[in-house]
């Protein structure tokens, strides 16, 4: 079965783009809106609304196979890629992109992606455009895309469904009622993304934060057993505190260990050195302490850490516990795929992240790479509200489940 026609068709995503520069510069909110400058290039105010493209395959027996483009809230930080803006990337994609599929055969998933995700593209149109070969090749196989996955990977599909993380975004309390409520596995990220500037503050906030936190759990939980998993992000926000102490850092993470038992803490980004090797040093001495201290909370690989060669010279080093495999700045998803079993056969946890800055149908298909690939958890996306990204996510899993098992 031959590809006959790409369209591309402009969208909307779950979320906005984000100047981090100029956030962790002193921009504040202003309801939705951030006030000042942007710091970043390429953006025209600290937040603006998040941009898509879909690129849709017209198959030669009539069926669409697609996928979205998407990328990261902080597009342009931290070795990112630059903005991605529809009307910039569109004509890209039409002119280079679709002579390397239309009127090509439909093979194997892997050599379809290989075709986009081994030339200089943009990590969002890579992204996009693998997420429609799988589609493709899962169409014209009459196959879910995670059986596709899971034969060309030798994996087996999951009969359980992967536990999902939820994010509060800035709404760190009313947000958390809602997880709760649903009985989410990993809760609430939090957003802790610049620090409290107060003299003499050394992290009272979070502590605040998660003892309320755990009470609220305890309190409210929906069933008996209810026992999830604790994750906040930081943002590097430690390190700026401490002033990059990593034995300070390690005994305040200890603290906050303590403060949320009888359940599990993960620390997202402690730190951020600006540049990758520093960064890894720094994940790799914090986890050590760690351990020579007995502290069983776990620290996330975020910052710095965006391809899939980075996460391989994250994990060599064992610089945290786990690492956010963010799938939109990895490019083609057959490298978050990579990125799973690399993490899992070198003793690093995998988390299958991204972004809330994606769409519904980035975040199915990543439902079926988790299903196919087994990470340790996977991001409820997009969006910030809670309920619809964990709709996405779980509904999808579920009916992997129910038609595979």
């Amino acid at each position: 079965m031959k590809i006959i026609k790409l369209i591309c068709a402009s969208g909307k995503t779950g979320f906005f783009f984000d100047d981090q520069k100029a956030i962790k510069q002193g921009a504040k909110n202003d309801g939705a809106f951030y006030e000042g400058n942007p710091a970043t290039s390429g953006f025209t105010s600290v937040r603006q609304a998040g941009e898509s493209i879909s690129i849709i395959f017209v198959l030669e027996n009539g069926a669409y196979a697609y996928g979205d483009c998407a990328a990261v809230q902080y597009s342009g930080a931290a070795g990112r890629d630059p903005l991605f803006l529809a009307e910039n990337f569109i004509p890209v994609i039409e002119k280079e992109i679709a002579p390397l599929y239309v009127g090509k055969e439909i093979t194997t998933f892997r050599e379809m992606a290989n075709i986009v995700d081994s030339k200089n593209y943009h990590t969002a149109i890579r992204y996009g455009v693998t997420q429609a070969c799988l589609d493709a090749v899962a169409k014209s196989k009459g196959k879910l895309m995670t059986a596709v996955i899971a034969e060309e990977y030798g994996l087996k599909i999951s009969d359980r469904l992967i536990p999902i993380f939820s994010q509060s975004g800035d709404d760190r309390y009313l947000n958390v009622d809602k997880m709760i409520m649903k009985g989410v596995d990993v809760l609430p990220h939090a957003l802790f993304n610049h620090v409290e500037t107060k003299v003499g503050w050394k992290g009272e906030k979070i502590k605040e934060y998660l003892e309320w936190l755990r009470d609220r759990i305890l309190t409210k939980k929906p069933f008996d057993g209810y026992n999830p998993v604790i994750h906040i992000d930081v943002y590097g926000n430690l390190g700026i505190v401490f002033e990059n102490d990593f034995d300070a850092i390690v005994r305040y993470i200890g603290e906050l260990e303590e403060i949320v038992k009888p359940f599990k803490l993960r620390v997202e980004g402690p730190v951020d050195m600006g540049e990758k090797e520093a960064q890894i040093k720094a994940l790799r001495v914090i986890r050590e302490k760690m351990e020579e201290k007995k502290i069983y909370a776990e620290i996330v690989a975020d910052e710095w850490c965006n391809t899939l060669e980075d996460i391989i010279d994250f994990s060599a080093q064992k610089a945290g516990h786990m690492i956010q495999i963010k799938t939109p700045d990895l490019g083609g998803i057959n490298n978050s795929i990579e990125a799973i079993m690399y993490c899992k056969e070198h003793g690093m946890d995998a988390y299958l992240g991204g972004t809330c800055n994606e769409t519904n149908r980035s975040a199915e298909i990543c439902a079926h790479i988790a299903m196919a690939a087994s990470p340790v958890q996977i991001l409820a996306k997009p969006g910030m509200g809670v309920d619809e990204g964990y709709m996405i996510i779980y509904n999808e899993m579920n009916r992997i489940l129910a038609i595979s098992h």
